[in-house]
C-alpha cells in the first residue's frame, strides 16, 4: 500500500521537507486544555461529550488506518453503581471528508442498547467475576450496531454486538484485557472496531486555566488526567475505504471529525425544541473550540458541520486573530505574531498545501488529491490525514514539528503531544523556525501515564483504582 502511494507523496517531497527544516530545531511550548466540558450545553451532558479525536496510519497494519474517538469524559474508576453507559437515544459519528467540501462523504456509526438484569433484584452491576462478555454475573450491558453511511447508502457492517463493559475492580474483572480482546470485532471488508472503555489517553496539566499555569509557569508537571478513563469507539480499515474513489494512491489526504447526535424533544436548536436527531457535539482538530472559538460561540461551534465554517465570520476572525497569543503577552509579555495568521487558517481550516497559505509545504491539504475538484474546496475545521507518509519507526511526541511527519498536524497519535504542538503553531512557529525560550519547557506532561499497545485499539486498558487517593 505505502508503495503505490509514494508518487503523491514524493510530489510534495520538496515541500515537506522545508516543512521538517523549518521545525526541526523546534522544542515543546506551554500546553492547553482538551475537548473536555468545552462549551455551556455540553459540559451538563457528558454522555454526549467527544473528549478526543484519533485518525493516523496503523503501526502493526500500514495498509489500513485507525480511527478512535473518546467520550464521557474524567470518568472515576469507582463510580458506581450504574458507572459509564453509551447513551441509548444518540449516534456517535466518526465522519471523513475526501473530497474536501467539508461535507461528509464516509460516515461510521454506533448506536447502543442496553440489557439490563437488574430490574428490583439488586444494584450491582456484576454479582460474581466476570471472565466473558456473556457471563451471567454481567448484569448490565450494552450491544451495538455498527454502520456505514455514504451518500449511496447505509451499511449494517456489525449488528448487535457486545461492548466491553466499565471496569468495576480487579475483584470483579480480574482480566479486563480479555474482556477487552473478545470485544474487538471483525468489520467486513477488512478491519476491526471496538466499544468500550479506556484510559483516557490524553495527557496535560490543565491547570493552563489559571492565568496559563499561575502566571509563571509555576504550576507545571501534573497530569491532570491521570487515573480516569473515557469510553472509546474505534475502527480500523483499509486506506481504500476512506479515500476518494476508493483510490489511496491518487487521493491520500482525508479530513476527519467526530461527532454526536441526540434524539427527542428535548434537543434544542436555539429557541426551538426540535424532534428527531440533531448534532450536540463535534470535535476535529483538538484546541479548536477550548482556545480558539469563543464562549459565545462554543454551543453554536457544536452544532456547525464543517461545510459551513467558512461562512460564520466570528469563527474565522478568531482563527485569523487568536485570542492565545495575545494571552500570554499580555501575561509574559511575549510579543504576539502579527494578524491576520492566515498559517492558522491553513492548520485549522484548509490544511497545509503551498497554494493554501505562507507555509510552502504539501502535507495534508485535500487539495493534494488528484480527483478533487479545486473549485468545491471550502475551508473547513477538521483533523486531516495524509495516508501516504509512512508509519514512523521511533515517532517523536512533537510530531511535525520535530520533523515527523506522520504526527500532528497530519493525523493525531496516541502519542503526539498535541497541547504543545498546538501552541507552538499558535506563537507562530511554522513561520519562524524559533522556539519561545520562557515556554521551553511546556506543561511538563510529555506522555500519558500509561503506556499505549501495539495493536488495534492501541488505547490502555482502563483504571480500576481510586484517583483520590488517601495520602
Amino acid at each position: 500500500m505505502i508503495r503505490n502511494k509514494r508518487p503523491v507523496l514524493l510530489a510534495a517531497g520538496s515541500g515537506l521537507v522545508v516543512l521538517a527544516g523549518v521545525l526541526a530545531a523546534l522544542g515543546p511550548a506551554t500546553s492547553n486544555a482538551s475537548s473536555h466540558r468545552e462549551a455551556p450545553l455540553i459540559a451538563g451532558d457528558p454522555q454526549a461529550d467527544n473528549t478526543d479525536l484519533y485518525a493516523f496510519t496503523s503501526p502493526d497494519a500500514p495498509g489500513t488506518v485507525s480511527l478512535v474517538a473518546n467520550w464521557t469524559p474524567f470518568q472515576e474508576p469507582n463510580g458506581g453503581p450504574n458507572f459509564y453507559p453509551f447513551a441509548t437515544n444518540a449516534r456517535y459519528n466518526i465522519k471523513i471528508d475526501n473530497n474536501g467540501d467539508g461535507k461528509a462523504d464516509v460516515v461510521y456509526r454506533w448506536t447502543f442498547r442496553n440489557e439490563d438484569r437488574r430490574g428490583n433484584a439488586t444494584f450491582l452491576y456484576n454479582n460474581g467475576p466476570v471472565k466473558s462478555l456473556t457471563d451471567a454475573t454481567l448484569l448490565f450491558r450494552q450491544r451495538y450496531t455498527l454502520q456505514r453511511v455514504t451518500p449511496r447508502g447505509t451499511r449494517t457492517l456489525v449488528k448487535d454486538a457486545i461492548a466491553a463493559p466499565s471496569h468495576t475492580g480487579r475483584a470483579s474483572m480480574p482480566d479486563y484485557g480479555a474482556l477487552r480482546a473478545q470485544a474487538v470485532r471483525a468489520v467486513p471488508g477488512g478491519g476491526r472496531t471496538y466499544a468500550g472503555q479506556a484510559d483516557d489517553s490524553f495527557f496535560l496539566d490543565l491547570r493552563v486555566f489559571d492565568l496559563l499555569y499561575g502566571g509563571n509557569l509555576s504550576e507545571t508537571g501534573q497530569d491532570t488526567l491521570r487515573g480516569y478513563n473515557v469510553n472509546t469507539l474505534a475502527i480500523q480499515v483499509p486506506k481504500s475505504a476512506l479515500a476518494l474513489r476508493g483510490n489511496a494512491g491518487r487521493n491520500p489526504v482525508v479530513g476527519v471529525w467526530a461527532t454526536t447526535d441526540r434524539a427527542g424533544a428535548g434537543v434544542r436548536v436555539g429557541k426551538v425544541a426540535a424532534g428527531g436527531y440533531r448534532q450536540v457535539s463535534r470535535l476535529g482538530n483538538p484546541l479548536v473550540n477550548e482556545v480558539v472559538v469563543p464562549a459565545g460561540l462554543k454551543d453554536a461551534f457544536n452544532r456547525l458541520d464543517p461545510s459551513q465554517d467558512h461562512k460564520v465570520k466570528p469563527l474565522v476572525d478568531r482563527v485569523l486573530k487568536p485570542e492565545v497569543p495575545m494571552l500570554i503577552q499580555k501575561i509574559y509579555g511575549i510579543k504576539a505574531p502579527a494578524t491576520p495568521r492566515t498559517d492558522l487558517s491553513q492548520i485549522f481550516l484548509t490544511g497545509v498545501a503551498k497554494r493554501t497559505g505562507p507555509i510552502k509545504a504539501d502535507l495534508n491539504s485535500q487539495l493534494l488529491n488528484r480527483d478533487v475538484n479545486a473549485r468545491a474546496f471550502k475551508p473547513a475545521e477538521m483533523l486531516r490525514l495524509n495516508m501516504a507518509v509512512p508509519v514512523t519507526r521511533r515517532p517523536n511526541r512533537l510530531g511535525v514539528l520535530a520533523g515527523d511527519l506522520q504526527g500532528f498536524p497530519n493525523g493525531r497519535r496516541l502519542g503526539d503531544d498535541v497541547l504543545d504542538i498546538s501552541l507552538q503553531a499558535l506563537e507562530g512557529a511554522a513561520l519562524t523556525g524559533r522556539i519561545v525560550p520562557a515556554l521551553a519547557n511546556g506543561d511538563a506532561v510529555n506522555a500519558n501515564d500509561r503506556a499505549f499497545g501495539t495493536s488495534f485499539p492501541y488505547v490502555a486498558l482502563p483504571h480500576s483504582s481510586a484517583v483520590n487517593k488517601a495520602g
